[in-house]
């Protein structure tokens, strides 16, 4: 078992290190939030009081970050120098392609070995121990982080080199966002038309429009498995979230001269969802209450 920092104990960050607990690591933790460290001592973590502290003669570092400057930061003042030169570094934070990049060349030239680790999977699947890991950087770093990333999820990819984890994570939310706006979209035009939900569902759901987005994760409560859809959009994987993505992906998009006109559309809808509208603490799949403002609930079969 290993020694292993943990820096962000978020909705996230806080399942992730239980788990690697639960595992029988020896975690040391830290947050800036109270809450998060004592929820996190709860779940077999020991607290520290710093990110420089936690890092101390750790064998690997995990953090979950909110964005890229605050991984920069943490990296920079509390990681890279700080940690034993023989720590694996993992950052699983959803972050832009040049500031991971950019930290893993860092961390490499003091000597370190260091992943891009974004996640896939939401809260229930980071208590669960279920996430998938796009996981970017050297075949050497990737074999080193593989055993701790795989006590926090079911599947681990390589999915090339520094930055490439992050590429693929944005690329991936990319289309969950527009397909979510096109799932909404079909679901309350069906309703317009005169189709049941229920049995639109059981067609286009074995049909050629099925996508996750539908068959997993219906906007629509009491159609399909349970969703946040089933607990007035609660819970889930929030708007702001999801709008942080897709600005991710444009900013890259942008960098790389791709034309991405329904990324561009899923943006601008999820802009006025959280940001217009207050939806941004709702699940993404809450915006089918923007698409249609007459659109009621189908009653629940009890």
């Amino acid at each position: 078992m290993a020694r292993i920092a943990f820096i962000g104990l978020g909705n996230m960050g806080s399942g992730m290190a239980a788990n690697l607990a639960k595992a029988g690591h020896e975690v040391r933790a830290f947050d800036l939030s109270e809450a998060a460290l004592a929820k996190a001592e709860a779940n077999g973590c020991a607290r520290a009081a710093s990110a420089e502290e936690a890092v101390k003669d750790a064998e690997a570092v995990v953090t979950m970050l909110p964005a890229g400057k605050h991984v920069r930061d943490v990296y920079e003042a509390s990681v890279i120098g700080k940690a034993p030169a023989g720590a694996i570094l993992l950052d699983c934070s959803t972050i832009d392609v040049d500031t991971a990049r950019e930290e893993i060349g860092k961390a490499e030239e003091a000597g370190y070995a260091m992943v891009d680790a974004p996640v896939s999977g939401g809260i229930a699947a980071a208590e669960g121990g279920t996430l998938t890991f796009m996981v970017g950087g050297t075949d050497e770093a990737f074999e080193r982080a593989r055993p701790i990333l795989e006590q926090m999820g079911k599947a681990v990819i390589h999915a090339g080199g520094g930055g490439a984890g992050q590429a693929a994570k944005i690329c991936n939310n990319m289309l969950l966002g527009a397909s979510m706006v096109a799932t909404c979209e079909t679901f309350v035009l069906a309703q317009k038309l005169g189709l049941d939900p229920q049995t639109f569902f059981d067609i286009s759901s074995k049909a050629s429009g099925q996508c996750w987005s539908m068959t997993t994760y219906c906007p629509l409560p009491g159609v399909g498995p349970s969703t946040p859809a089933d607990r007035d959009y609660e819970g889930g994987f929030a708007a702001a979230l999801m709008l942080k993505d897709l600005r991710l992906a444009m900013e890259a998009a942008r960098n790389a001269d791709s034309y991405t006109p329904m990324g561009s559309a899923a943006e601008e809808l999820y802009t006025r969802f959280a940001e217009s509208l207050g939806g941004g603490g709702k699940d993404f799949s809450g915006i089918i209450k923007m698409i249609d403002d007459s659109w009621e609930a189908p009653a629940s079969a009890d």
